[in-house]
């Protein structure tokens, strides 16, 4: 069964430099705990990632994980090609522009190959929400300053 997590969140820094930063995939371990690393393997025409292998370690699980991502002028969704821990996995960030920078919505839905209590499940999702809300913004604040 899918595990579903969202947030929705303001970041004082402009869309632009969100956007930087969710582009910027090998970077993703400097700011976000569970990615170990992270690397693109194939560009979009126009130079932006497509094809992305993850090392991944949330609530004790260890994943390696290949995402084909889509960008869009306002955000970025992928979708899980290979894992040896899920059957599926779609995610997105969506970015609007507000009067003191802008505001996040973070979407995750993943279905484990593994039945997990539901104790671990409940800390993933929150580690997922965590991580995508003060990583982000953390790392904003970094490239701002």
């Amino acid at each position: 069964m899918p595990v579903k997590a969202t947030t929705e969140f303001d970041v004082d820094a402009p869309p632009s430099v969100i956007m930087e930063i969710l582009l910027d995939v090998d970077a993703l371990p400097e700011w976000s705990g569970p990615h170990k690393s992270a690397s693109v393997l194939e560009s979009h025409p126009d130079g932006k990632p497509f094809k992305v292998a993850l090392e991944v370690n949330m609530a004790g699980i260890n994943d390696r994980e290949v995402l084909e991502y889509q960008w869009t002028d306002t955000g970025c969704s992928w979708n899980l090609l290979e894992s040896s821990q899920l059957n599926s996995q779609v995610g997105s960030y969506t970015i609007s522009e507000t009067s003191k920078g802008s505001r996040v919505v973070f979407e995750l839905e993943a279905d484990l190959k593994i039945k997990l209590p539901g104790l671990i499940v409940k800390q993933a999702q929150k580690i997922a929400v965590d991580t995508a809300k003060k990583g982000l913004i953390a790392e904003a604040k970094r490239r701002v300053s």
